[in-house]
């Protein structure tokens, strides 16, 4: 088969400002496939997608990595072979991959051996992915190849840090710092589906024009002057803050954040907070939860919602197979919001 493979992560001084930037460490080559291994099947994709963690990894900033490696955790596709009588049910079925392996037993919390699809494991930029038959799952019928291809992992992400972690419930006033990412915008399409009245934040008046079009109630620039007057005059306080940003606005949400709220973080691209209001926190008993990826239950969950509220996700950028150094760069630079999908 082919697919791309990532040698080695970019030069430090070599930010990716254009896709040839790329062709140094990632290449469109012919790979040997293993064998396929016991309780795995072999899915020919149809279409795959991007996440920050492929860019982390291309960049170098991802622990654990380990090279040649094909990157992709999203996929959707057609299952072509199994190792075994008991998944022959699949065989010519289109499936969806859930890529958190080996979650583990503790509904709480992923086990020791948990990974992600698209390294170590090889990934979905490739012409086949090989996933245990434990993680397929049927495309919901209202979704398209692209559309199935952007819900598995920031769909799973946003699921868990929305409703297991969160707990969510209708009625509620969330908030969603830096809507732009997979995940943020996959959070506001699940809260709204919920009932919920949400917000968010940013730096780009065509994110906050397309987070209103998906159902916010209303949004605000982060780069104006004492923002967070400005967001508590018009919203509130929020019962409910999913924050993937962290950093210097981090500390911002206690003044946001109502008595006895819950702020979920599940990652944080402007890196850890230079400080932290512990008497606010106690005095307002707010509840400060992590979450990660999710389970297999979650991730039933979340496809039983989708096809329930018959929720689509929110997809800007469509590209090929062939445009995958473009699609990263695109990444890097932030200017899109929802995701960034390869079609084979």
């Amino acid at each position: 088969m082919y697919a791309w493979r990532l040698h080695a992560s970019l030069p430090k001084t070599a930010q990716p400002t254009g896709d040839k930037v790329w062709a140094d460490v990632l290449k469109w080559e012919k790979v040997d496939p293993p064998p396929l291994p016991s309780g795995y099947v072999r899915v020919k994709l149809r279409s795959s997608a991007l996440n920050r963690r492929d860019l982390w990894i291309g960049l170098g900033l991802y622990p654990g990595i380990r090279y040649p490696a094909i990157l992709g955790s999203d996929g959707c596709g057609e299952v072509v072979e199994v190792n075994h009588e008991s998944a022959s049910k699949w065989k010519g079925q289109r499936v969806l991959l859930n890529p958190s392996l080996n979650w583990g037993n503790d509904e709480r919390v992923q086990s020791d051996s948990y990974e992600i699809l698209g390294m170590p494991s090889w990934g979905t930029f490739a012409e086949f992915v090989d996933i245990p038959v434990s993680n397929l799952h049927p495309v919901p019928e209202h979704l398209s190849d692209t559309e199935a291809a952007a819900v598995p992992l920031a769909g799973l992400t946003a699921y868990r840090a929305t409703f297991t972690q969160g707990h969510l419930q209708s009625g509620e006033k969330v908030l969603i710092p830096g809507i732009g990412g997979g995940v943020a915008v996959w959070v506001l399409q699940l809260a709204v589906a919920a009932g919920a009245e949400v917000w968010v934040t940013s730096s780009s008046p065509h994110k906050l024009e397309k987070a209103q079009q998906l159902g916010a109630a209303g949004g605000i620039l982060y780069t104006q002057a004492d923002w967070t007057t400005e967001l508590s005059r018009r919203a509130g306080s929020f019962h409910l803050i999913v924050d993937g940003v962290g950093g210097e606005f981090f500390p911002l949400y206690q003044q946001l954040i109502a008595p006895g709220g819950r702020i979920v973080v599940y990652g944080a691209t402007r890196g850890n907070p230079p400080t932290l209001d512990l008497r606010r926190l106690f005095w307002k008993q707010v509840y400060i939860i992590g979450s990660t990826m999710g389970s297999p239950s979650d991730f039933h969950a979340l496809l039983r919602f989708i096809q329930e509220k018959k929720i689509k996700p929110f997809v800007e950028t469509t590209l090929p197979l062939s445009a995958l150094p473009e699609a990263l760069t695109q990444l890097w630079r932030g200017t899109q919001i929802g995701k960034i999908v390869l079609n084979h």
